[in-house]
């Protein structure tokens, strides 16, 4: 990994933190419920992410769904924003699918190529699998328990 985009993703990571640091604030009534909860995933060391509501809109999560690419271009490939993609210190690319309200879980991905905002994934989520495009860096420093 290049040492801007090193650079880059830890800048996102301290801004998760900060994110995320003010959902785990008590309530007005002295209530407190952890803003997310990491559930291990059987044979891998990643995680199944529940967020809280509040969280989820303090991160201002967003998630859309993965696409047929263009025939054209690239037949039988998926195409999801540049911004879902994220890289693992090692190089591998990965992003956080969103199968069911409020939870999100790690998805390895092949690109095959980038274009302007939009990522070509020659293996990945199938086209109508959601995806987070916004909020992703936040997801991997909760996942990573980075500030705890």
């Amino acid at each position: 990994m290049s040492r801007s985009r090193r650079g880059l993703v830890l800048a996102i990571v301290a801004v998760a933190l900060a994110a995320l640091s003010g959902c785990s604030q008590p309530s007005a009534v002295g209530l407190h419920e952890a803003p997310a909860s990491l559930e291990p995933i059987a044979g891998s060391d990643h995680h199944r992410i529940a967020l809280t509501e509040r969280a989820a809109e303090r991160i201002g999560v967003e998630a859309v769904a993965a696409e047929a690419a263009d025939p054209a271009i690239a037949a039988g490939m998926t195409s999801v924003p540049y911004s879902a993609v994220l890289y693992d210190p090692d190089g591998t690319t990965f992003v956080y699918v969103n199968p069911e309200p409020l939870v999100f879980v790690r998805e390895d991905v092949q690109v095959d190529r980038i274009g302007g905002e939009v990522a070509i994934l020659s293996a990945g989520p199938e086209v109508g699998t959601m995806v987070v495009a916004v909020g992703a860096a936040e997801l991997l420093g909760t996942e990573s328990e980075i500030g705890h």
